[in-house]
């Protein structure tokens, strides 16, 4: 029988990458992401023996990280940061290959999307099978796909208005 402790280690491994990138489409900034990643798993911890394997524990944990982002947004909007984040991201080092521009770039755009949309398209980048995609949103697998295809219209869309700029 396995601990709490190598259950949770072995969760962890298995979903921490996936949480901190959905975390950071919603927020396009890696400290936030890092923090609401954690702040994630650690209700994982404290819920782990409340988890009644109804569903898949991939799929509850991103629940659980889409709620932590949703919380750390609109407590956000509260505090108004969001006219400093341009000029503090100004500010960070040229350090950026042209590789992680176009990343950052993806993810501005990503975060352009309605919360449905970034949850959705995080998943497909993250390489979620459609049927757990399907199962967290609620929606059919059918509609599910033209939702995709949609998203990614939009997303090209916002990509190539960037570029131009």
């Amino acid at each position: 029988m396995k601990t709490k402790d190598s259950a949770f280690r072995e969760i962890f491994e298995a979903n921490s990458k996936r949480i901190y990138r959905l975390c950071y489409s919603y927020t396009a900034d890696s400290a936030a992401a890092n923090d609401l990643m954690q702040e994630t798993f650690l209700k994982v911890w404290q819920n782990l023996d409340k988890f009644r394997n109804q569903s898949m524990i991939s799929t509850w944990i991103y629940r659980i990280a889409v709620n932590t982002c949703l919380t750390y947004l609109r407590s956000e909007k509260r505090q108004a940061k969001d006219e400093l984040t341009p000029f503090i991201a100004e500010n960070e080092p040229e350090e950026v290959s042209g590789k992680k521009e176009e990343v950052d770039l993806l993810y501005q755009c990503i975060a352009k999307l309605e919360e449905s949309e970034r949850i959705i398209i995080t998943m497909v980048l993250d390489e979620v099978p459609y049927p757990e995609i399907a199962e967290i949103s609620g929606i059919s697998e059918g509609n599910l796909r033209v939702k995709i295809h949609r998203i990614k219209s939009k997303l090209t869309e916002l990509y190539n208005h960037y570029e131009e700029l």
